[in-house]
């Protein structure tokens, strides 16, 4: 039976991705105990029927107590509410993490609310799917993927190891960065691509010369997968963008010059610059795909989570 790495996990907020960091942790045996909180009742009474913590308090702060990592798995809108909840009640010596997609306005959120004797080291692990909720998660859930952790200068490097002990034990790939990198990083990779899928859905809803019936029955695969996209948590992606408005801003104003300019040659027939345009985006495909963050079948490797336990 593997060590403990953490002896009390206090996990605030209890969807998909704290969900499946206690399936993972569970059973590798990474926690002693598992402590979970969430605003719904709902929520905390579907925790304790799956068996994903062994306690559920009713509040964050009765939650963080005695909890030597706390893991905030909540809306990025609501970090710094939370932060001030918990402050007090923090264990000195603790470790705090969160895993949100946006980092540096988190850092301004949380870091005032924290003790100086308690580490805080934001976090953000690269992967997900479109379900929510305490019963989407999954114990492979992290298995090669990216768990991304922006240290701030001040940051106790025992406490870091022992955090990128625990998320590599959970199967994850970690790597490191300053917060603004990130956020940029997260502009290219996930945050604009979102937001274009929503726009994408949201044309085929505005096309009235398109019937819904229509949209619905013959989705292609390019069509289907923007769709998957645009069900993500509204929430969760409202505060997104709103916290992380420059960098999303300017890579959406780098996409709309690259569209312009395939507009232009669709409309002169420029059938040359269409072909290279498209023999180069399509390597990005094959380096993700040699990478292993993604496989080449038709339905990209992806089914609906187990409902229960792993």
């Amino acid at each position: 039976m593997t060590e403990p790495i953490y002896n009390r996990v206090a996990l605030i907020g209890l969807g998909l991705i704290a969900s499946s960091m206690a399936h993972a942790m569970c059973a590798n045996g990474l926690a002693g105990e598992i402590v979970g909180h969430a605003q719904s009742a709902e929520t905390r009474a579907t925790a304790l029927e799956i068996g994903i913590c062994d306690r559920v308090c009713g509040t964050a702060a009765e939650a963080v107590m005695g909890a030597d990592l706390v893991v905030l798995a909540v809306p990025v809108g609501v970090m710094g509410d939370v932060a001030a909840m918990i402050g007090p009640h923090l264990k000195p010596g603790a470790t705090v993490t969160d895993v949100g997609s946006v980092k540096q306005a988190v850092i301004d959120a949380v870091s005032p609310h924290i003790p100086k004797a308690v580490h805080f080291i934001p976090g953000h692990p690269m992967a997900g799917t479109e379900y929510s909720g305490p019963r989407s998660g999954f114990a492979t859930l992290f298995q090669n993927r990216w768990w991304l952790l922006t240290p701030l200068p001040d940051t106790d490097a025992e406490a870091l190891v022992k955090l990128r002990s625990l998320l590599e034990a959970m199967g994850a790939n970690v790597d490191t960065m300053d917060a603004p990198h990130h956020d940029l990083v997260l502009a290219v990779v996930s945050h604009t691509p979102h937001l274009i899928a929503y726009t994408m859905v949201g044309v085929a809803d505005d096309l009235r010369r398109v019937s819904n019936s229509e949209v619905i029955k013959y989705s292609a695969t390019g069509f289907r997968d923007f769709t998957r996209i645009a069900a993500s948590d509204p929430t969760m992606w409202r505060d997104v963008f709103l916290s992380n408005k420059e960098a999303t801003l300017d890579i959406l104003g780098r996409f709309t010059e690259e569209l312009f300019a395939l507009q232009r040659a669709i409309r002169l027939g420029d059938g040359a610059h269409l072909h290279d345009y498209f023999t180069r985006t399509r390597a990005i495909r094959r380096g993700i795909i040699e990478a292993g963050q993604d496989t080449a079948a038709p339905d990209f490797g992806r089914g609906a989570p187990p409902a229960t336990k792993a």
